[in-house]
């Protein structure tokens, strides 16, 4: 059975995590929650409020986590899905999420990219001269880093497959699996 991995921490946008958490499960494959540590990881909700000038955030679900960064076999998997919220900007300081990311990156397997998770792959260069979708407060942030970044909730450019946010899950997660399956037909043949 594939297998992903989903590269997350605390303060991850919950919508941002569970939808592509139970979307590959639908879809028949395996999916492994890792984190810094084995504790699970606090999600959060965002909302938007007409009297914010921002999103407002509170408390979600937790997360259990299979696998801390450090112990994570690449070889194990298949695809890897990194959600928003703010855990990105924290997690890509790590030197074993720098490792798993450019695995994946490396070997041109399939990688979903939720809201704020562009900038993780978009600190180590990655995106330069990728296409990408993002939260739009960051497309400045993307544009930097040498990524197209394009308004839509489903780009897909070669392996990697991207949103705008848990808004976008219904044709994201429809095209997330596409680019997942695509993948492992490409190996079989």
């Amino acid at each position: 059975m594939p297998r992903a991995l989903l590269l997350t921490g605390d303060a991850a946008e919950e919508l941002d995590t569970m939808y592509p958490y139970y979307r590959v499960q639908e879809g028949g494959w395996d999916v492994d929650v890792a984190s810094r540590t084995m504790r699970p990881v606090q999600l959060v909700i965002h909302e938007f409020d007409p009297d914010s000038d921002a999103y407002v955030e509170k408390n979600g679900r937790k997360l259990p986590v299979d696998v801390p960064w450090a112990d994570v076999d690449l070889e194990r998997y298949d695809a890897l899905i990194i959600p928003g919220g703010r855990a990105p900007e924290w997690i890509r300081v790590d030197a074993d999420v720098r490792r798993i990311t450019e695995h994946f990156f490396a070997r041109d397997l399939p990688i979903a990219l939720i809201c704020h998770g562009a900038q993780v792959p978009a600190v180590y260069g990655l995106l330069k001269g990728r296409s990408t979708a993002c939260f739009p407060p960051i497309t400045g942030d993307m544009e930097n880093a040498g990524a197209t970044v394009v308004d839509a909730p489903d780009v897909v450019d070669g392996n990697l497959v991207s949103c705008r946010g848990w808004p976008d899950m219904p044709q994201f997660g429809r095209v997330m699996m596409e680019v997942f399956d695509k993948s492992l037909s490409s190996v079989a043949t």
